[in-house]
């Protein structure tokens, strides 16, 4: 899931410091939109996972639909969860003699969860199908749109990294990052990886590619309405008649929203005036990403002089430098060859 770019929060034996559930795990379920409970058979033998259980199904009921359980089967039948063997059912009834009350919460809270729909998986199956099936509907369910990148990539992950590292996901700050070079140096490449792995992190994400070729085409009515579509309403979108209109509404449906905006191939100043201006356009912790090959379009949120554009201090810069030669090496290899390069 980490892989896949899902923020995940695990529970772990390391946080399971007497029966209690700590404030860590209890802040963690409820910042979480999806749970994954697995049972096993020994699931309800545990008062810390019965526990941890019945606040995530509290946290579902008044969360009005924003959450939900996804539950994994592990060796065990729903029928079991359900309570409807005994597999469940003699543990919590002996549970019943020391702890009345909350055995019968227990009880109701597995029979809830039994009833739906999840993952069946016996000892002796298979995990690989079972875990690309969970991302794949964790994926869908968080509403994550994710970019097609090439498989087998050479020399982008230490790049990635280091750009994640300038964004800074900690920080409450609005934050500009623009990433330049020259033309074919792989930027684009490297900011799909970025967003890919971030992107499940916001309340709203959209990547505008091509930001020059549809200004040129189309016009910056156009991207403004690409822009807005990830967020609103297509009715509402349709009825931007003019740019000035189209700022207007980014700013009122964007300046309280935690975004991720990836602006693609921008070229000239303008692009970002009518696109993302101002780092008060857009709601707190919120990232923007400029690709471009011309570092004087990075004029945002400044003035201009005789002297040229003065750079924001909050807008960050990344250069994609070529290739290094053994990276460049393999690339070749891959593509000349097919096969990974080998040395001897």
């Amino acid at each position: 899931m980490v892989g896949a770019g899902i923020l995940v929060f695990r529970d772990s034996e390391s946080l399971h410091v007497g029966e209690e559930i700590g404030a860590e795990l209890l802040q963690a379920i409820e910042n979480s939109k999806i749970y994954i409970p697995i049972f096993s058979a020994n699931y309800a033998s545990s008062c810390w996972c019965l526990r941890e259980l019945a606040y995530m199904v509290k946290c579902t009921l008044k969360s009005n639909g924003h959450k939900e359980i996804l539950p994994i089967f592990l060796d065990v039948e729903p029928a079991d969860v359900k309570l409807k063997t005994n597999l469940y059912k003699q543990t919590l009834s002996k549970r019943q003699k020391t702890m009345c009350n909350e055995a019968k919460s227990w009880q109701k809270t597995l029979i809830v969860v039994g009833k739906i729909k999840g993952w069946n998986l016996k000892k002796d199956d298979s995990q690989v199908d079972l875990i690309q099936s969970v991302i794949e509907a964790v994926l869908v369910k968080l509403n994550v749109k994710y970019k097609n990148v090439t498989k087998h990539l050479v020399g982008v992950n230490d790049r990635v990294e280091a750009i994640i590292k300038m964004l800074d996901m900690e920080s409450n700050d609005v934050k500009f990052l623009a990433i330049h070079g020259i033309g074919g140096v792989g930027k684009t490449t490297v900011t799909k990886v970025v967003f890919n792995r971030l992107s499940s992190r916001f309340q709203g994400c959209n990547f505008l590619s091509d930001v020059r070729e549809s200004s040129e085409r189309q016009g910056f009515i156009h991207l403004q309405k690409q822009l807005l579509s990830k967020f609103l309403d297509r009715r509402y979108v349709d009825q931007i008649s003019e740019v000035d209109h189209g700022i207007n509404m980014i700013k009122r449906v964007l300046h309280n929203k935690k975004v991720l905006i990836v602006l693609d191939d921008v070229d000239e100043i303008k692009q970002l005036k009518n696109l993302a201006e101002k780092g008060n356009w857009f709601g707190s912790s919120s990232r923007i990403i400029i690709t471009t090959r011309y570092k004087s379009v990075l004029m945002i949120d400044g003035e201009a002089t005789s002297e040229g554009p003065i750079k924001c201090a909050n807008v960050l810069t990344y250069e994609v430098q070529e290739m290094e030669f053994h990276h460049a090496l393999e690339l070749f290899s891959r593509h000349a060859f097919g096969e990974r390069l080998s040395t001897r």
